[in-house]
């Protein structure tokens, strides 16, 4: 039999409190930090645009028992977090950069 493909859905709640879906495709610790790569879900899977998907990175931060995904401020902890990523993720899903 078959296994069938079931992705980790995270939910987020935005300062706005709408809702928006996406699927966890990586996470990943660093000595910065806890981080996930996640990628979002349509409202509608029919309505799916070839190239309309942008990776979402964020810090895995806890207070008060809380988790909290939160934007990364700082643009070389970014970097560094997003090539990590961008190896781990290219190695999973075997696909290449492209060269130029």
């Amino acid at each position: 039999m078959a296994e069938e493909y079931a992705p980790d859905v995270v939910s987020i709640i935005d300062e706005e409190g709408k809702e928006h879906i996406f699927e966890e495709l990586d996470r990943i610790e660093t000595d910065s930090g806890k981080y996930v790569a996640l990628l979002p879900l349509p409202e509608n899977p029919d309505k799916i645009v070839e190239g309309e998907d942008e990776l979402i990175i964020l810090k895995v931060e806890e207070e008060n028992g809380e988790t909290y995904l939160c934007p990364i401020e700082d643009d070389a902890e970014f970097e560094e977090v997003g090539n990590a990523f961008e190896e781990r993720l290219a190695e999973m899903f075997e696909f290449e950069e492209d060269q130029d």
